[in-house]
């Protein structure tokens, strides 16, 4: 995933001061708004734009990326590669969501942005304050942050120990960021985007009012093996050329564990199996599709060679560019 330098994109100093993030967006907003602009890549510069003061405006967003930068930093002059890309061990925990002043929808931001700050909606500060049963009650904040979990969490639940990280404004106005951890218990069946509630996590209340609650908006990491689209998951399954022509019955790997799969003769590469109600659980399960693909043996050695050339004697009139004029 592609680092994201917002203070290059605003054309300011990591040191400037707040005023300067907003006098910087209102120049390039107007320089790059799509509805004014000549340039030729006016709307991708205008939404860079709008992103980089999404999350450097608010003091907790641009401190959690202050920090973000100082590990990377660190990482860079260690020689150790730094990617921040979806799986990260320590999340990042907001009260409110920023100001929402990029004119953005959730899908407009970039894959950078939703991996540090979360896809979740937007509440402005201080919207979710307030009830309580005097003058003097105030509800607490509500806090949010995004963690990764496995795709076989997904499927089993499971319990974890999370460390988020923190920013939080003192008194003097400076932001620092703090560590604390939390046992979560997640629930079979959880879903991409879903967000679940931590009663009484989030700021404590003012004087008789409750404390807010924290949410967590879940994704899930990348696997080596599986792919999710919706609530579906793909896996791909490599045959040996005679199990595809021939037929057989294969095992093949599930997040729930192996299953026998028969494999029809004839197949393709490509060729689609459904295995109903296998993809990610909950109320309407998804489905597991297990797509097919070609594993060749190598000729290294006379005997492979010798196979090789025996097949080629059998199907003289085989043309793989074109195979269904053979």
């Amino acid at each position: 995933m592609e680092f994201k330098d917002y203070y290059a994109t605003l054309g300011i100093e990591p040191a400037a001061p707040q005023d300067a993030v907003k006098r910087a967006y209102r120049k390039l907003a107007r320089k790059y708004h799509p509805d004014v602009s000549k340039e030729p890549d006016a709307e991708a510069r205008f939404k860079d734009v709008a992103e980089a003061h999404e999350a450097l405006i608010d003091p907790e967003r641009r401190a959690a990326y202050d920090d973000l930068m100082r590990r990377r930093a660190n990482a860079q002059a260690q020689g150790r590669p730094f990617e921040p890309a979806p799986g990260w061990d320590n999340g990042y925990e907001f009260s409110g969501r920023g100001n929402d002043a990029s004119g953005l929808d959730a899908e407009e931001f970039s894959a950078f942005f939703e991996s540090l700050f979360g896809r979740g909606a937007r509440v402005p500060r201080g919207a979710n304050r307030g009830g309580g049963t005097g003058s003097s009650a105030v509800r607490g904040a509500d806090h949010h942050a995004r963690i990764d979990i496995t795709l076989e969490d997904a499927y089993r639940g499971a319990r974890h120990t999370i460390s988020l990280r923190r920013p939080v404004l003192g008194a003097d106005g400076q932001v620092t960021v703090h560590d604390r951890q939390l046992e979560v218990n997640i629930p079979k069946g959880v879903r991409p985007g879903q967000h679940l509630r931590l009663a009484g996590m989030g700021d404590p209340g003012i004087g008789d009012g409750p404390a807010g609650d924290l949410y967590l908006e879940i994704g899930i990491r990348p696997h080596a093996r599986f792919r999710i689209e919706a609530n579906d998951v793909w896996v791909d399954l490599p045959l040996a050329p005679w199990e595809a022509a021939l037929g057989a019955t294969v095992t093949a790997s599930t997040p729930e564990g192996d299953v026998e799969l028969t494999i029809p003769a004839g197949s393709a590469p490509g060729r689609k199996l459904r295995l109903k109600g296998r993809g990610l659980p909950g109320t309407v399960a998804g489905d597991l599709y297990v797509v097919l693909q070609m594993a060749l043996p190598k000729a290294d050695s006379p005997a492979a060679q010798d196979a090789y050339a025996a097949l080629a004697r059998a199907f003289p009139a085989f043309d793989p560019r074109h195979p269904n004029e053979a």
